[in-house]
């Protein structure tokens, strides 16, 4: 038996999927991961990504911190995958109970899937610093320099910078899905990123899936593991009928 077929198996047989999924997730959709050798982290400069996307310099050098953002983390023509697509057909029929993703592209939600903790956020949201009122990405990408809402606050977007918390209802509302699952799937991620990636430690269920290419720190609890794209993956589930 192949390892699809034995996750074909799986899927067949589960009643309650929750997929955790990463950056891995969305490059298959032409958006770069953070941390590999051509990922957004990578690029060369005075001042380290992982700087420029925090709290502080937002707060101090908010130009600086939208020069990069919209040039390394907004990517508005991208659209949802061949992984993004299935997991979206699997809630469809009542398997997949909901998605925890760590990114921040809202590609699940252009799939079709409905019920996504979005625990870093998300670029399709943001906000004013001082009123409070909601703005589209579309409000980002039509300025140039610091968006400015009406009354004159800054646009901040709705995603978690270096400093910031995670949501308290996201990440209870994710933690209590996996909890109650009896299949956890994890795509696309190496789980390196705390506290997201302690988040599986709450999965007690009978079937735990990694699909990653490289090896992660789940591995060796995994009842299978596939070092695959996780597109091809779920292309393959599809074609089969796997629903």
């Amino acid at each position: 038996m192949t390892n699809i077929d034995r996750l074909a198996q799986i899927v067949s047989d589960s009643e309650s999927i929750v997929f955790f999924g990463g950056a891995g997730v969305s490059t298959e959709s032409g958006i770069p991961d953070f941390r590999s050798a051509h990922g957004i982290f990578s690029a060369k400069g005075d001042i380290p990504p992982e700087v420029i996307v925090s709290h502080d310099y937002f707060m101090l050098h908010t130009d600086k911190f939208y020069e990069f953002y919209r040039s390394k983390m907004l990517f508005p023509s991208a659209q949802p995958n061949s992984a993004h697509r299935y997991l979206a057909k699997l809630e469809q029929v009542g398997k997949l109970k909901a998605v925890v993703t760590q990114n921040i592209d809202g590609l699940h939600q252009a799939a079709g899937s409905t019920n996504v903790y979005e625990l870093h956020g998300s670029i399709h949201r943001n906000h004013c610093m001082r009123c409070g009122r909601s703005f589209e990405l579309k409000r980002i990408l039509d300025c140039d320099g610091v968006p400015h809402c009406d009354c004159g606050g800054i646009i901040k977007p709705d995603v978690v910078l270096y400093g910031e918390g995670l949501d308290d209802e996201i990440v209870s509302g994710a933690i209590e899905a996996i909890a109650h699952a009896d299949t956890l799937i994890i795509g696309g991620t190496s789980l390196t990123v705390y506290p997201a990636a302690a988040f599986i430690d709450y999965f007690s269920g009978r079937h735990l899936v990694i699909i990653n290419k490289s090896a992660t720190s789940a591995d060796r609890m995994a009842e299978l593991t596939l070092s695959d794209s996780i597109g091809e993956v779920f292309e393959a589930l599809d074609q089969r009928n796997i629903i």
